[in-house]
């Protein structure tokens, strides 16, 4: 298989000590002999001088070294165009690549690159930005603004944002909407939520499963709406969903009873009065007071195991 393969890579990462992420690459891609070369990642998260390189260079392969911010910004680039994109996760999530299967260890990461088996998986939109993975509005969105803001970054530093966001949530008034695929009306009902996620795949983040029954192929989005409640009560809403103990409901027409809504949809609409913090693929981004949300149906061709 004849490949050529752009690796985006911080130069100054490393592997835990041993050699170099860029030295590892280099070596073991030329071992393969696979023609390649390696860029820095953009800071303002700007790739869209990749559609020129795949043109002249006749680029089979575009390898993210990063977190799942710096994946999203360049599936989001890169959306419809028939090229294989691949992971070697470094972030402190990995929510899209441990969907994918995708292991941790940089070595295993290049090998499932070097196989290079690609399947087409869905996105999404948001007020008109694209989703890889998951976006967030309230608390997780709150954990994410301060998060990006520490000079350290890390698991232990997300537990102690978040361990000090979780003391300090608030519900937000929300207006959950549905378009009738019939009418073009919209049916909605009002709620008060600590958060809501739309899930692409299964995963928070670091192995954590926020939407088990997710996938990123079946053209749809999980939601999971964690209603008003006391805190504790909230968190263990939160457990019992994390190790898939509610089961995904219908469309709701209400609020209903329970601590946590969970259904799937291809697209909803959220009001959001009180301005509730978003992140998208865990990156802060500017909120608004309404938010139309889409799937977008096999738009990325994703390197998997």
């Amino acid at each position: 298989m004849k490949r050529n393969i752009i690796f985006l890579i911080n130069p100054i990462s490393g592997t835990h000590g041993k050699s170099s992420l860029q030295e590892m690459i280099t070596r073991r891609t030329q071992e393969k002999g696979f023609a390649f070369s390696i860029l820095p990642t953009d800071a303002d998260g700007n790739y869209d001088f990749l559609l020129s390189l795949i043109k002249k260079n006749a680029i089979t392969d575009i390898v993210v070294c990063g977190g799942d911010g710096t994946v999203n910004a360049v599936a989001a680039a890169l959306t419809g165009i028939d090229i294989r994109i691949g992971i070697i996760p470094m972030g402190s999530g990995n929510g899209l690549a441990f969907a994918a299967k995708i292991p941790k260890d940089p070595i295993r990461a290049l090998d499932i690159v070097f196989a290079g088996q690609a399947s087409w998986i869905d996105g999404f939109h948001i007020n008109g930005q694209f989703s890889c993975m998951l976006c967030g509005i309230g608390f997780d969105a709150a954990v994410a603004h301060e998060f990006a803001r520490q000079s350290r970054r890390g698991l232990q530093t997300y537990i102690r944002v978040s361990l000090r966001n979780f003391f300090r949530a608030r519900p937000y008034p929300f207006r959950i909407g549905f378009p009738s695929s019939d009418s073009g009306e919209t049916h909605s009902f009002p709620l008060d939520a600590f958060f809501i996620n739309i899930a692409n795949g299964d995963q928070f983040g670091n192995h954590v499963t926020i939407a088990p029954k997710a996938s990123l192929q079946d053209g749809l989005l999980d939601i999971v709406i964690v209603k008003k409640t006391g805190l504790f009560r909230m968190l263990l809403a939160v457990i019992r969903q994390v190790l898939g103990g509610n089961a995904v409901g219908a469309i709701p027409s209400g609020p209903g009873k329970k601590n946590i809504l969970y259904f799937q949809t291809p697209g909803l609409l959220i009001g959001n009065p009180e301005l509730a913090p978003l992140h998208i693929d865990g990156d802060p981004k500017a909120t608004a007071e309404d938010f139309h949300i889409a799937v977008a149906p096999k738009v990325i061709k994703l390197i998997q195991p």
